[in-house]
């Protein structure tokens, strides 16, 4: 009752940085932050299936795909960094990128994952693998 006046009286809640960004972006930047997110979380699920076992696979990341608990908070946090991204319309890809988003000890997973996924990818999401080095 009390949210439902609220929301008569004219009450709006305050935007996130995440709803901010989206509401920035136009459509193909928007499509390009959602195939950039859907990407990382493939290489993620790829680098858990390849190096920690099945049973310990219990949580699913963004993409869809079971990951262990570990990989699901990496998972987590590159797509928060990916939603975040201030360079999304310019950039062809992080290392490239002038601004740092990830903390150093979760750019070196997230490099670890990237060296072990990158050459799987294009046998597992061959689309997604050819965009990413193309930096489409």
């Amino acid at each position: 009752m009390r949210f439902g006046r609220l929301k008569e009286v004219g009450y709006t809640r305050a935007m996130t940085e995440n709803e901010q960004n989206t509401a920035r972006d136009s459509a193909p930047i928007a499509k390009r932050r959602s195939r950039e997110k859907r990407t990382i979380s493939q290489m993620v699920a790829l680098y858990c299936a390849g190096n920690h076992p099945a049973e310990e696979r219990t949580e699913t990341a963004f993409c869809g795909e079971p990951v262990c608990p570990a990989c699901k908070a990496v998972d987590d946090y590159s797509v928060t960094r990916t939603e975040r991204c201030r360079q999304m319309a310019a950039k062809t890809s992080c290392d490239q990128c002038p601004y740092h988003c990830y903390r150093p000890n979760e750019r070196e997973q997230i490099r670890a994952v990237m060296r072990y996924a990158g050459p799987r990818m294009i046998t597992k999401h061959p689309v997604a693998a050819f965009r990413h080095l193309l930096g489409r």
